[in-house]
């Protein structure tokens, strides 16, 4: 793991969702998953862009629209755990990373606005 554990978090996150979305067979279910993986793979790709901010102003913005999409993303998990397009184990699995990651942004953009003042 490298020194920034919120990048490699949410990249694992990203590659997990993709492969959940691969995997999904049920029939109708093309818009849920084209949402969740947009919504998913989104934290990471906007993580990532926060690295490269132009300002402490940018950087928390493209934190707080990760944080944004990791609570799009819980929604659409537990809509494809309740209506059985996931299984118990595949939700529990996505679900605890978006919550670690989803804890850890709102920590860094605690830590990035105290930091501004």
């Amino acid at each position: 793991m490298s020194e920034n554990k919120l990048l490699d978090l949410s990249f694992e996150f990203a590659v997990a969702i993709v492969n959940l979305v691969d995997g999904v067979t049920a029939p109708k279910s093309s818009y849920m998953t084209d949402q969740l993986a947009r919504a998913g793979t989104s934290i990471g790709a906007n993580i990532h862009e926060a690295q490269y901010a132009q300002s402490k102003k940018d950087f928390v913005a493209k934190l707080e629209i990760a944080l944004k999409e990791s609570n799009e993303t819980s929604y659409w998990l537990k809509l494809m755990f309740e209506t059985k397009r996931i299984d118990n184990a595949t939700f529990k699995y996505a679900e605890k990373l978006c919550g670690n990651i989803r804890r850890l942004l709102i920590a860094s953009c605690k830590t990035a606005k105290e930091g501004a003042k």
